[in-house]
């Protein structure tokens, strides 16, 4: 199988020598009876892999779905989990050598402002502005010295979520659904939340299939009884209503689909109707966390303001897990309200912390108690980290070029961290692991090959990677 298709073969068939039918008739025919095959197993609910052929020996596999936090605007990895004694030391003067911003006139070294001390077992250190994720360190896996290609944070952003960084590639979730396929025919495999204040810079292409097939591309879903916006069916209809709607466009779409079976974007179009149909009973009840216990929406921050939507997201991220969707990706910090704190980075920090780290600590907590972290991959990290230099007297610039990531959870080892940048925190000195490379070891930890796992577009086998990255292989389990 290729693509997600499986190529025809002759062998072991009846030849029909009596059969006169003329080339393009022939043609047509086969083509209409391989479409309408297709069409019926969309309509079916059948679900298969797209990747079956694709896909790592099970025995060395551990994840079955992501749960992606992404700190949009850039986190300063040096004042939360990376503490650079040097900074002290070169605090308030130039920058050795020259430094590459992307604002002009770089200020003075500054250092962090936050304490840090260490925790667990492993000893690895946190900045004292996130106290309960500091619980979880034993758990986690730092990478250190991450880097990417971009400066600015759209086109950082579809770096870190594409490994392009312009728009028109699919992102890593999409990527993730198109090999794995769905686990539960009632909702979309691949779920995208964004922050409540404003939608991240790049918006809906952070999260598109581009030129995979459409249902793989992310779902938003809000933080509330209505998470789907126009899911919900009116009420002046009755519930038999859709379905007889439904069934009539299946009726229509069959008899086009045998017309153009080669269409892609009929079959999506089709699929979608299908999955927003069960979605209208599943997606209410999963976003439904009027029941859980009020222990569990305190351990997620839901009982302080500051933390109840983040952490409102995160227990819906993991009752999607249990549920069956594969990748949950949720933003924290829009267009603004984010982590691009170019000054006034104390106070900032410390609140956008405050924010998350009961929500995030709670997660993994629960994710632990109910036996799904080692089976749930969670990853923390922005478009980039921030200059080791002062901006606008207490702030920092974007640093694409050394910051810091971490993994929980999913097949990746404990308590463990995994390159280093030099002494100001500026670039990676040892083991530096590129977008390229993070996407090959999650699609690898997800028992995907991510060299295999291929689409056929603009002539040749497109994949995430292409060719450029490798499987971090130090920080499997």
């Amino acid at each position: 199988m290729k693509n997600g298709r499986h190529s025809a073969t002759t062998k072991g068939l009846p030849m029909f020598s009596n059969m006169q039918l003329p080339r393009r008739e022939f043609l047509t025919q086969s083509g209409c009876g391989m479409g309408m095959m297709a069409l019926a197993t969309m309509l079916n609910g059948n679900i298969a892999s797209a990747a079956e052929s694709v896909m790592i020996p099970p025995a060395i596999t551990k994840a079955k779905s992501v749960i992606w936090l992404f700190m949009n605007g850039g986190p300063s990895g040096i004042d939360l989990f990376t503490p650079k004694p040097a900074l002290d030391k070169w605090d308030g003067k130039r920058f050795p050598g020259g430094i590459e911003t992307l604002f002009p006139h770089p200020g003075p070294i500054m250092k962090s402002p936050f304490k840090f001390k260490q925790h667990g077992q492993s000893g690895l250190p946190v900045s004292e502005i996130y106290p309960n994720l500091a619980k979880h360190v034993d758990e986690m896996t730092f990478l250190n010295a991450c880097t990417s290609e971009a400066h600015n944070h759209v086109p950082a952003c579809y770096m870190v979520n594409s490994g392009i960084s312009r728009v028109g590639a699919p992102c890593v979730g999409s990527w993730t659904s198109y090999g794995l396929g769905s686990a539960n025919d009632e909702l979309p495999s691949y779920v995208v939340m964004y922050d409540y204040r404003t939608a991240p810079e790049g918006g809906a292409n952070l999260w598109d299939a581009a030129y995979l097939p459409g249902q793989h591309q992310g779902v938003p879903f809000r933080p509330t009884d209505q998470p789907i916006l126009y899911l919900n069916r009116p009420k002046t209809i009755s519930a038999q209503t859709p379905k007889q709607q439904l069934d009539l466009l299946q009726k229509i779409n069959r008899a086009h689909a045998s017309k153009h079976p080669n269409q892609q974007e009929l079959l999506t179009r089709i699929k979608s109707f299908e999955t927003a149909y069960k979605m209208q009973m599943a997606a209410p009840k999963l976003v439904d966390t009027s029941r859980e216990s009020a222990a569990t929406k305190k351990m997620y921050g839901i009982d302080t303001e500051e933390s109840e939507v983040f952490g409102t997201q995160l227990l819906m991220a993991r009752r999607m897990v249990e549920q069956g969707v594969r990748f949950v990706q949720v933003y924290h910090g829009g267009w603004d309200n984010n982590w691009d704190n170019h000054s006034n980075l104390e106070d900032q920090h410390r609140d956008l912390c405050f924010e998350t780290d009961r929500p995030i600590a709670g997660l993994l907590s629960d994710l632990k108690q109910r036996g799904l972290l080692d089976e749930t991959l969670v990853v923390w990290g922005g478009e980039f980290g921030r200059t080791p230099t002062s901006q606008d007297r207490d702030g920092r610039d974007h640093n694409p070029f050394g910051f810091t990531m971490w993994m929980a959870g999913g097949g990746v080892k404990k308590g463990y961290v995994h390159g280093q940048t030099d002494e100001l925190g500026y670039k990676p000195v040892e083991n530096k692991v590129t977008m390229h490379d993070l996407h090959a070891t999650i699609l690898h930890l997800l028992g995907l090959d991510h060299e295999a796992l291929t689409y056929r577009f603009g002539g040749r086998e497109q994949s995430l990677v292409n060719g450029l990255g490798r499987v971090v292989d130090e920080i499997l389990a």
